[in-house]
């Protein structure tokens, strides 16, 4: 099978020059194996039934005969023998060789599982599931460089309305990219069932209720986009689904999703501004991929076009999963702005190297207008004096045409977007 390329693949080749090592981590079924493999010409496959044994004398005698192989030399699924982790560190410390081995895991190992942290050996890159450029749905005519730079931008997005839902409902899912048939739709439901009833078990050894767990995606998926507290989670799962559950046993429940790289949040900004109101500091929770949200929910295509509230909070979630992508080759972080008076910016882009712009997203073409001018108005609250000018405002939509305004916005179709 042709690999497919992604937007880590050059910050990994970049770490792989500077590094001893590099982790990838992310969901499982975004693609990290595969990516991994593109980059490695040895691999051990920890999750391998056939080997357990032979994995486990090694572990349990010399782990330094995990690191025997052609370089770069893999290691999947990394987490289920943390001991490769310090075997790794120990070896980059005494070779100082770089691009040595390559680590993927699609959880984050229990406190206490490794001696070391690998800060200067090992470096970690964060995948997730593919963006609409990288699936090669977005044209890519229109990239953040050039708005960073300021430059006029102009494209046609492919995509209709109904395109839009339906790769909302499909995924960002490699392996469902590929297919024609409505068959594409079963790769998130699947990832759903195996969420439920196998990975969470993987954390912590811990068992925990399928039924619960159900319950609360179900939860986060109703309330996708939103600044959703706790405690609107756990009255939400009692009178919704007539389920109690504690508030210790959620907040595993949570945490466990956010170590298996599920859940993400969005911080509010701490950008400078003038506004006399408070910030509302409470993060935004959002799924690595919309379809989590509407597999959960049992969403179709035509469901989302039948209901556009719903369907705008998941085309929220689908921006926000490439933004986070495309940015994150800038060393870029995504957070949104909301105070209590409740005027509030969908998302804020900040680079490393300090540029940042401001965000609107908008499903349709009839709220473009009223999105820029929140956007100019939110302009006027920023201390320029202690944060800067912003480098770009826009409108992200679901429309087909990408430009720039006279009064300097640019509105881009999330169509014809790119790193």
């Amino acid at each position: 099978m042709q690999y497919l390329p992604r937007i880590v693949d050059s910050e990994i080749d970049e770490l792989m020059n500077i590094m001893g090592a590099v982790l990838i981590e992310g969901c499982k079924w975004c693609g990290k194996s595969t990516t991994g493999a593109y980059h490695a010409k040895s691999i051990i496959e920890f999750q391998n039934p056939d080997r357990k044994q032979e994995f486990d004398d090694i572990k349990n005698t010399k782990p330094s005969l995990f690191l025997t192989g052609e370089k770069p030399r893999m290691f999947d699924e990394w987490q289920m023998y943390p001991v490769v982790w310090d075997a790794i560190r120990t070896d980059v410390d005494h070779s100082g060789l770089k691009g040595e081995y390559i680590l993927t895991g699609s959880a984050k190992p229990s406190e206490g599982e490794t001696m070391h942290t690998g800060t200067g050996r090992i470096s970690r890159v964060l995948m997730r599931p593919m963006s609409l450029f990288e699936s090669g749905e977005s044209t890519g005519e229109v990239s953040f460089k050039d708005i960073l730079e300021g430059k006029d931008i102009k494209g046609v997005s492919k995509l209709s309305l109904e395109d839009i839902a339906d790769v909302i409902v499909r995924g960002g899912w490699p392996a469902s990219i590929e297919v024609k048939s409505n068959m594409k739709y079963r790769f998130a439901q699947e990832y759903v069932k195996s969420l439920i009833h196998e990975e969470v078990r993987q954390v912590g050894g811990i068992e925990r209720n399928p039924e619960k767990m159900q319950n609360v995606l179900r939860s986060l998926a109703r309330n996708i986009s939103t600044q959703v507290s706790t405690t609107t989670i756990e009255d939400d799962v009692k009178n919704n689904f007539d389920d109690d559950i504690s508030r210790p046993t959620l907040n595993d429940y949570i945490n466990t999703l956010e170590k298996l790289f599920v859940v993400e949040n969005v911080s509010a900004t701490n950008l400078n501004f003038r506004s006399k109101y408070a910030l509302r500091t409470k993060p935004k929770k959002y799924f690595v991929d919309p379809s989590i949200a509407t597999a959960i929910l049992e969403i179709k295509p035509n469901d989302l076009i039948n209901d556009l509230r719903t369907f705008g909070f998941m085309f929220e979630s689908l921006c926000m999963r490439d933004l986070k992508i495309y940015t994150g080759c800038y060393g870029g972080d995504i957070s949104f702005y909301r105070d209590e008076k409740d005027f509030e910016i969908d998302a804020i882009l900040r680079t490393s190297s300090g540029k940042w712009g401001a965000i609107e997203i908008k499903l349709g073409a009839g709220y473009v207008d009223a999105a820029a001018n929140n956007l100019l108005k939110f302009k006027e609250r920023v201390d320029i004096q202690k944060c800067g000018e912003p480098s770009f405002l826009m409108v992200l939509t679901g429309t087909n045409y990408s430009y720039r305004r006279e009064d300097g916005v640019y509105v881009v179709s999330i169509g014809t977007l790119k790193n």
